[in-house]
């Protein structure tokens, strides 16, 4: 049995199952984990979608473009490459099954006594890995049980940095940007949530450029996506980015958290 972590699909089915015979992917043994971002911008997010809800081995996390497909699903908005989700015949499953996928995953691997944190943007420092699946869980439920509610208000850039005193709207904006949106913070723990590309602005540095060891000393990985122009590199084997931009015509990549192999198709 392997479990592999995919890196962002965005719509590209036909990469996706290239990928899936690229790894011998065995339906009855495997495990397959998405870091978010199943669709939009590529030709076929319905069937994406389609195809992994058949299957009971594979899950997501979720990321900001599934995030903003349950907005327009909530909403019975039909919106550009979406359109064809939003109108599909089995839009409610679609819906259930994608509002109930979690925000991040603890992964851990018995043969190699390695853990593995999956999420599609990353964890900020501030959080210990308890603390971000408590908040996870928190919007999660909050989600589930009230989704026009949290998918109309998680729009904004503010607040910029956490404080454990938020309630309400600015609690959940500012849990899901760090989930779904993070790139770079300051020293405070605060989102540049503009900044796109690779070079940080002053006074600012990667998510993943911790100050601390604790992740070495525990034999824990962080795999994330959602960052295309890194192409995955990170500069450190402890963090481990898998979004190598397939919707840009670049490559669609997994990782078997086994042995830590990444395989990858071309777009």
């Amino acid at each position: 049995m392997s479990t592999y972590v995919i890196g962002d699909v965005h719509g590209c089915f036909d990469q996706f199952i290239r990928l899936l015979e690229k790894i011998n992917y065995d339906t009855s043994n495997d495990q397959i984990i998405l870091t978010g971002d199943l669709i939009n911008r590529g030709p076929k997010s319905l069937a994406v979608l389609n195809y992994c809800i058949a299957d009971s081995n594979i899950t997501t996390v979720l990321g900001n473009h599934d995030l903003y497909l349950l907005y327009l699903m909530s909403r019975k908005e039909s919106k550009g490459e979406l359109k064809e989700v939003v109108e599909s015949e089995n839009n409610q499953k679609i819906f259930e099954w994608l509002i109930a996928r979690p925000f991040i995953l603890q992964i851990h691997i018995n043969a190699t006594k390695n853990d593995f944190i999956i999420s599609h943007a990353g964890i900020p420092e501030i959080w210990s890995v308890k603390k971000a699946e408590d908040l996870a869980q928190e919007i999660s439920k909050a989600l589930i049980s009230n989704p026009s509610k949290i998918l109309q208000s998680m729009w904004g850039n503010e607040p910029k940095s956490w404080n454990d005193t938020f309630i309400g709207n600015d609690r959940y904006r500012i849990i899901i940007n760090y989930f779904t949106r993070m790139r770079f913070l300051d020293d405070s723990a605060s989102l540049d949530l503009e900044n796109t590309s690779t070079k940080a602005s002053k006074g600012f540095k990667p998510w993943f450029n911790y100050e601390s060891n604790c992740y070495k000393k525990m034999r824990r990985y962080y795999v994330f996506g959602h960052w295309a122009s890194l192409k995955g590199r990170t500069n450190n084997p402890h963090f481990i980015g898998l979004d190598t931009g397939c919707v840009w015509e670049g490559e669609l990549t997994a990782l078997r958290l086994n042995d830590l192999k990444k395989i990858s198709v071309k777009y």
